[in-house]
């Protein structure tokens, strides 16, 4: 053989060897990744060429599946009273994805999951049947809620203290996640992502905003935590009006009569004196306060429930001046409306915070459970004295103070209003906020709730927590204690 044709084979096998590396490579490294991509269409074919798995509230389905004419996609997603579960299920669309409990468990749903699978069907890769989700939320809570919100635009929470189950979840505006399920949808995506309302957040757990008033509780609670006082009725020194301390601005309380001088705790939260809790935070550090608000959750940057929850924070790096604005819930401190139920949940349940959740259990097309989510898993964010001494001081609030509009008959109700700014200068409408809870010791039954309305169309003077939050959040915790 001469020498040419002998490299010339050397360099046809050398080719023949990378090709065959290159095969083994692409097939035993990357067929999960190549599998997995967003662009291969060949999973959007499979995950829709059967009618999906359900979401499930209180045992019926909140989602279903219908069959398609035309194309490569056989089945698409339809919801029940979409717009009323939006901000729980998400949405499962063939041209735009999903999220949140669609998007969390689309294995599940679509029969992807390997724990559907029997051993055979794991080596042939036979789709399983799909499987379901059940969440905790009760359908009465939901619509009392959705009901409640109407035309205003906010969201509203509500959770069990002693299981952390969450019975309602709702942001409004809402939209109808059928509209956009198919393929042919491109004018109802448009239109929901250029509506300046963004309808597709979820305001109760995706967009954290200035807590105003109702994060007085958490500076009462590290007050009395920390022995800065004694308790909710010894009297503070807290001069009226009060000055934020370096500076020559005065903070006034919103009711210039109200007795806010030297004013208790419990007299200081029944009239939402900001002296009182300004004058606390600066004390206080903000270190301690700090350490408080993220003992009920703040500051969290991993909050599953099990959609992912966006971070509520309180701010570090202050001055004491810009630290006693935080005691009345301004500055740089933001909540979203699961954190403020989270603080009111902890209380009503003696001090002690349980997981939230809004999914109780997995199961395959069987009704098998796959995975369950444990009640009950609590930390101790208060002492149960300093949780008592706070939920008597809320029900002032809700008797005798600022949120009377949240009674119940023959129930205890304690709550927190909350008015914040909104803008440079406030110059955009205020947010008015009511976070609370209430317990019937007949049944037994206990919830707390946090509402926030970002706009109601009502004139500024007319916005209040009382007058917006509180009436919402009063129907929901009603309709939780008949549940």
């Amino acid at each position: 053989m001469n020498k040419t044709i002998r490299r010339a084979s050397v360099f046809c096998l050398l080719m023949v060897l990378a090709l065959l590396v290159r095969a083994t490579w692409v097939q035993g490294y990357q067929a999960k990744a190549l599998a997995d991509d967003e662009h291969n269409r060949r999973n959007t074919i499979a995950q829709y060429a059967h009618p999906l798995g359900d979401i499930i509230v209180a045992g019926s389905p909140v989602t279903g599946s219908k069959g398609t004419s035309g194309g490569d996609l056989r089945y698409k997603r339809t919801y029940t009273q979409g717009e009323l579960y939006a901000a729980v299920t998400g949405y499962s669309s063939q041209a735009y994805g999903a999220t949140q409990l669609e998007g969390i468990y689309s294995d599940v749903l679509d029969g992807t999951d390997d724990r559907l699978k029997n051993p055979a069907d794991l080596i042939t890769g036979k789709q399983a049947t799909p499987g379901n989700v059940l969440t905790t939320i009760d359908p009465g809570v939901q619509k009392a809620a959705y009901e409640a919100l109407g035309d205003d635009k906010g969201a509203a929470v509500a959770i069990d203290p002693k299981t952390g189950r969450i019975l309602g979840m709702v942001s409004t505006p809402s939209y109808d996640p059928s509209t956009i399920s198919g393929t042919n949808d491109g004018d109802a995506w448009k239109k929901l992502l250029d509506d300046q309302e963004k309808p597709l957040v979820n305001r109760a757990l995706r967009q954290p905003l200035a807590p105003g008033s109702t994060f007085k509780l958490v500076v009462a609670a590290a007050a009395l935590e920390n022995g800065l006082y004694g308790s909710v009725d010894e009297a503070t020194k807290s001069p009226d009006p009060y000055t934020l301390p370096g500076t020559r601005t005065i903070l006034r309380n919103e009711n210039a009569s109200a007795p806010c001088e030297n004013a208790t705790l419990r007299t200081a939260l029944q009239y939402s004196c900001n002296n009182v809790f300004a004058k606390a935070a600066a004390d206080l550090g903000q270190d301690k306060v700090k350490e408080m608000a993220d003992a009920f959750g703040f500051d969290t940057k991993k909050l599953d429930v099990p959609v992912r929850a966006a971070e509520s924070v309180y701010p570090t790096g202050m001055d004491k001046a810009q630290t006693a604005l935080t005691g009345i819930g301004q500055f740089e401190v933001t909540a979203t409306p699961l954190q403020m139920a989270m603080v009111t949940s902890a209380l009503a349940n003696g001090g002690e915070l349980a997981a939230p959740h809004m999914v109780s259990s997995v199961t395959d097309g069987d009704g098998s459970t796959l995975e369950e989510t444990g009640d009950g898993e609590s930390e101790r964010v208060v002492e149960e004295k300093t949780a008592e001494q706070l939920r008597s001081a809320m029900v002032t609030v809700v008797e005798e103070g600022t949120g009377t509009n949240a009674k119940i008959a023959g129930a205890e109700v304690g709550g927190k209003t909350g008015t914040a700014q909104n803008g440079v200068d406030n110059s955009n409408t205020p947010y008015a906020w009511f976070t609370s809870y209430a317990k019937d010791d007949s049944s037994g039954k206990e919830v707390a709730v946090a509402v926030i309305v970002e706009d109601s169309g009502s004139a500024r003077s007319e916005v209040s927590g009382n007058g917006l939050a509180a009436p919402i959040a009063q129907k929901m915790m009603k309709a939780a204690l008949e549940r």
